[in-house]
């Protein structure tokens, strides 16, 4: 779609596109002029430097990062790949970024875990970029063989000039492994759809494209919907049932394996963090909100604008298709060669652009400024990543037409490159950057900067500044015989829950005074908390992301995007082992969930991920995954215990909410 028509010797033949003077075997990976080929790797790394060196002024790990490395810090300790130690739950949903950090954390030994996510989401970050600008590179090497042009970034610069783009190409999530997935899918697409016109890929090439294409659920889950377009692609090109099963083996032996793994080990169909937030459910109203809010800091509808005009003239300059169509195999039948082509590929990849951003706007997108829309806008980049600029003299028109072309299309370059500038200065979202307003949405790296007194908060160690950290580990101290820590109103102070004192069973008092004694943390921010304390504290909180029992409430029709689970403090304080309640809870709504957790469907649920794992048990809940992934719990344990038909308690203070008296 985006290739440009060949030079021509006279104007009788200007529509015919020339053939190349070597055979389709001997194309070489580039065949550019020496001015296009050294305009292209300068674009490349000045790309390259310029996204590197801007998401370092930003770097930063985020709160949710933090998370991934409490289950990289468990991995590494043989506990599994487990939030808090005993209790199987997926608090991360990117496989293979968990995976590569653990690789990260056992090769660097003795360096912090925050350092190893900060360099590899940084190389990632940056290798993506770079991988979009050759696949794009690529997509245009027939057309421009023989011909003076210039390849100019174009597509990355918009891409790079935002703001949250170079925020999350660091905070220690799997954004970085996302650019680098979506700029390898796209190059290695480029060379799949050009391989029947250039020399048939063999064996050993299909099998890499499918497994990288296969490996998009392990990413992100959302990213199958990518993956698996690319897989139907080439199954329907596919020559020959070996080479179908040859695609079906590589794409899915792994994704099945892991989700077998999945439905065993955590009793799940989906990720635990997918279920925290109800994946399956949606919010097109937010989803709209959350696009507005991405798009009106940086008036994004101006690159859109400007990259359609000029991916319209580079429509008008394609190759008539004739000259190359003899070069496909004879068996190709007519729905092959629509999809196995190059400008089926670019289809491919807007499509796949458009598909995320309307999964992330169903969603209701998310309370991070713009982070989940940056997926879908590097897919609908990445056909322009880098264009041509080609000689007047060497289009397929007229003098004079070809200099109003190229022409337009160097004033199209100078006009995005004019708003990449005063976007990449752009003061984002404002004021609203780090207040929790109606719609739920902050600069998440602003807001803990500002949190913390860090303008970079790198560590688990600069977020003990954030309000309440610091308490936490005093308050650990101070309670060596255990206890439940509860957030109270007071910043600088917890609510204290004692744990219950175990029974003596012939231990001698010396012994039992040296032994410590069960903790657990209600908190939201799980990730600063989960890296501030030792594995054996336990770290819970009420939307879900490692509560196994608040996973299982029902999604909060006005809650906060992305926070719209809120279990009772009740329920932590119910599972124990703890005795006494602060004065703002009531005694009768923690008897009440005490009374709801004895629910045989509920302690089913628990049982999956709380008994020893045994071959009997993960087979139970590999058959029993998909009750316990649609499983829910009333969060008002009066409720609770009504839904399951067990005998109704006295419902305590009248007008009771759960809720401290006196909170943040």
């Amino acid at each position: 779609m985006l290739l440009l028509r060949s030079a021509s010797p006279s104007p009788k033949t200007t529509l015919t596109a020339r053939r190349p003077a070597a055979g389709p075997a001997s194309r070489p990976l580039f065949p550019y002029q020496t001015t296009a080929r050294v305009s292209l790797w300068v674009s490349v790394a000045v790309v390259a430097v310029l996204f590197g060196w801007g998401a370092w002024q930003r770097r930063w790990i985020a709160d949710d990062g933090l998370i991934v490395l409490r289950t990289v810090r468990n991995l590494l300790a043989g506990n599994g790949p487990v939030f808090n130690a005993g209790e199987r739950v997926e608090a991360n949903t990117s496989t293979v970024w968990t995976l590569l950090l653990y690789a990260g954390g056992w090769v660097g030994g003795p360096m912090r875990l925050e350092y190893v996510a900060l360099v590899l989401a940084l190389v990632l970050s940056v290798l993506g970029m770079v991988l979009v600008m050759l696949g794009a590179a690529r997509l245009y090497a027939p057309s421009l063989q023989g011909r003076r042009a210039v390849l100019l970034p174009a597509g990355t610069l918009v891409y790079l000039a935002i703001p949250p783009a170079r925020d999350f190409a660091t905070s220690g999530l799997e954004n970085g492994l996302v650019l680098a997935y979506l700029g390898l899918l796209w190059w290695m697409m480029v060379c799949w759809s050009q391989a029947p016109r250039a020399r048939p890929e063999g064996p050993a090439f299909t099998a890499a494209l499918a497994f990288v294409a296969g490996l998009s659920v392990l990413v992100r889950p959302e990213l199958a919907l990518i993956g698996g377009l690319a897989l139907i692609m080439m199954l329907v090109a596919a020559q020959g049932w070996r080479r179908r099963v040859l695609v079906v083996a590589a794409g899915g032996l792994l994704p099945v394996a892991c989700e077998i793994f999945r439905m065993g080990y955590y009793a799940l169909l989906v990720p635990g963090t997918a279920l925290a937030k109800d994946a399956a459910g949606d919010k097109w109203a937010q989803g709209m909100i959350y696009l507005a809010n991405f798009n009106r800091p940086y008036a994004l509808w101006v690159p859109a604008v400007l990259m359609c005009a000029m991916g319209a003239l580079l429509v008008i300059g394609r190759p008539r298709p004739g000259s190359t169509r003899q070069l496909l195999s004879p068996g190709y039948g007519l729905l092959a060669r629509a999809v196995h082509n190059p400008a089926a590929v670019v289809v491919f990849m807007l499509v796949s652009g458009v598909l995320q951003a309307l999964y992330w706007i169903r969603q209701g997108g998310d309370f991070m400024h713009g982070r989940v829309l940056l997926a879908p806008l590097f897919c609908l980049l990445a056909p322009v990543a880098v264009i041509p600029v080609v000689s007047p003299a060497d289009t397929t028109f007229t003098r004079e037409t070809g200099y109003w072309l190229t022409g337009t299309v160097s004033a199209l370059w100078v006009a995005i490159a004019g708003w990449s500038l005063w976007a990449a200065n752009s003061p984002g979202m404002g004021d609203d950057a780090t207040r929790v307003t109606y719609s739920g949405i902050v600069d998440e790296r602003r807001f803990y900067a500002q949190a913390t007194g860090h303008a970079h908060p790198l560590t688990a160690a600069d977020y003990l500044n954030y309000p309440r950290m610091r308490a936490i580990v005093e308050t650990l101290n101070n309670t060596p015989a255990g206890a439940l820590l509860l957030p109270s109103g007071n910043y600088t102070q917890w609510d204290v829950v004692p744990a219950a004192p175990p029974p003596r069973r012939g231990t001698a008092p010396s012994q039992r005074s040296t032994e410590k004694g069960p903790h657990t943390v209600f908190f939201t921010n799980i990730g600063m908390v989960g890296m501030n304390v030792g594995l054996d504290v336990r770290v819970i909180d009420q939307i879900g992301l490692a509560n196994p029992l608040a996973a299982h409430t029902a999604r909060l029709k006005h809650g906060r995007i992305g926070h719209d689970k809120n279990l009772f403090p009740d329920w932590a304080i119910a599972e124990g082992p703890f005795v006494g309640v602060p004065p703002y809870l009531d005694p009768a709504w923690v008897d009440q969930a005490r009374a709801a957790l004895q629910c045989p469907a509920t302690a089913a649920v628990l049982n999956s991920v709380r008994a020893p794992m045994t071959f009997h048990r993960f087979l139970s809940n590999l058959l029993h995954a998909y009750q316990f992934t649609t499983y829910r719990i009333d969060r008002v344990p009066l409720y609770e215990l009504i839904r399951c038909g067990l005998e109704v308690r006295d419902g305590g203070a009248t007008g009771y909410t759960g809720l401290p008296a006196t909170g943040p």
